[in-house]
């Protein structure tokens, strides 16, 4: 009998999805793990389970009985202690135990970036109170940018713009997070004139990065990206310094979604994730090897040669308006006829609103007419 590797995902969403895909072509076995029943990853995995995320012993009595080769976290809300003491034991985490606790956290990746790399940030300050919050804007002036600690897909996130708006957005990162700690960053608003992805492989042979991918986002979740972005030669040089000052920090194999803002003179670190990004979907309509097929040959610890850019492309998410619990996802025909487009649906048992559904992917000889075809696209699905 053939004997693979086992990989089990912590997270099964449209991302997990992807991965298991991937690894499936290189004979991989899958197990996809998550918190609600026929998630996309689980749809295509050989084995799935449904357990509350952030129980240790649910993740460990299941991971016990898979003797997984690979533990790969897909999502940020996991019970990162349990995953140390699971890494102490021999298993192997993905890129390691230490780097998924830090990212979950946005108070740990931001001190290492800042504190320990000396990377540019925007200023910052943390609060565990309403009291503490309003001292922390106040100190960081207005506008200010808040995030709760953990959460995902920007879900909890504001712009605070005056006194006035304090107690909404307070509400809003309390609502927003993953965890209800109460605990929140409070950030300077930095003008940037744009900002990016910079997807960053660490594999066998050495550290390799993505065209940088261009995105739009509002409330913090992506509604658009593009691949490529232009930048000029110091924006790209410094980028790359600041994503392999934190990945070579953070160690272990697989690809980061590096997100950097870009001002006139400056390259802000933001966040990383150790995993591909939501924006990184555009790569599987541009590249020889999407970030999902990249990131399952670095975990596997094979080289990564070379990743070339086939083409431009943009990518732009479908997202519901409601909650329902019986829906279809329409207008695929006339989507499918804007040039050079997929759709990928997600199948998500249900529909929450703001939740993504799909996403539109068009690749074009520009990156200005791949974004006017997926919008195109998009233009023709909705959710019934």
């Amino acid at each position: 009998m053939y004997q693979s590797k086992k990989v089990l995902l912590l997270g099964s969403g449209e991302l997990g999805k992807e991965v298991v895909i991937e690894a499936q072509r290189l004979g991989v076995q899958t197990v996809a793990v998550d918190s609600y029943e026929h998630a996309p990853a689980m749809q295509v995995a050989h084995n799935s389970y449904v357990v509350d995320m952030l129980d240790r012993e649910q993740i460990r009595t299941i991971i016990e009985k898979e003797k997984p080769d690979l533990i790969v976290p897909e999502v940020e809300a996991i019970a990162t202690d349990e995953l140390l003491k699971l890494e102490e034991e021999g298993f192997h985490v993905i890129p390691n135990a230490r780097a998924a606790k830090l990212t979950m956290d946005r108070e740990g990746i931001r001190r290492l970036a800042a504190e320990t790399l000396g990377l540019a940030t925007a200023g910052y300050e943390f609060a565990n109170t309403y009291e503490e919050f309003v001292q922390a804007a106040a100190q960081i002036g207005f506008p200010c940018v808040v995030k709760p600690l953990m959460s995902s897909s920007g879900k909890g996130q504001s712009v605070c713009r005056s006194e006035t708006d304090l107690e909404s957005c307070w509400e809003t990162a309390m609502e927003g997070g993953r965890v209800k700690n109460g605990r929140v960053i409070v950030e300077e608003f930095i003008p940037f004139e744009s900002e990016i992805t910079l997807l960053t492989v660490r594999a066998v042979n050495g550290t390799t990065f993505c065209e940088p991918i261009g995105h739009v986002q509002k409330d913090g979740d992506y509604i658009e990206s593009w691949q490529p972005h232009h930048m000029t030669e110091q924006q790209m040089e410094e980028a790359k310094h600041i994503a392999k000052a934190i990945t070579d920090e953070l160690g272990g194999y697989g690809l980061f979604g590096v997100e950097l803002f870009l001002a006139k003179d400056k390259v802000y670190f933001s966040e990383v994730s150790p995993r591909p990004h939501d924006t990184g979907l555009v790569t599987l309509v541009t590249q020889n090897l999407s970030e999902f097929a990249l990131h399952v040959r670095a975990i596997l610890g094979f080289p990564i040669t070379e990743i070339t850019q086939l083409s431009p492309g943009a990518s732009r998410p479908l997202k519901a308006p409601e909650e329902s619990v019986d829906y279809t996802v329409e207008g695929l025909e006339n989507a499918l006829a804007v040039p050079k487009t997929q759709v990928r649906v997600f199948g998500k048992p249900i529909t929450k609103a703001g939740r993504r559904m799909a996403v539109a992917l068009s690749a074009a000889d520009t990156a200005e007419t791949a974004r006017e075809n997926a919008k195109k696209a998009l233009d023709q699905l909705f959710i019934k």
